[in-house]
């Protein structure tokens, strides 16, 4: 495995669990009324790399479930990542 792939495999681990941490703490804003994370933030850390474990996230917790934007976007995020890191890999082990 090279460097680079290593490296996009941790920054995706690191994004993850920082989109992660930003859900949980918009469901509990929420629910105390407080401020809230805007829903562009949501999904751009999706974009960015967090998009599966967003989408697990909100599943679990249930959270923005019922948001059409969210249950569309955050797979359409999830099918780019999956074909990024396809190519990544492939690339990889040439």
């Amino acid at each position: 495995m090279t460097w680079w792939l290593k490296l996009l495999l941790i920054y995706f681990g690191v994004i993850s669990v920082l989109t992660v941490l930003i859900t949980v703490y918009d469901k509990l804003a929420s629910k105390a009324g407080k401020w809230r994370v805007p829903e562009a933030t949501l999904l751009l850390t999706g974009l960015f790399g967090g998009a599966f474990a967003e989408f697990i996230t909100m599943q679990i917790i249930r959270h923005k479930t019922m948001h059409r934007k969210f249950m569309i976007l955050l797979p359409l995020e999830i099918i780019l990542h999956i074909a990024l890191l396809t190519v990544a890999f492939s690339l990889s082990f040439k």
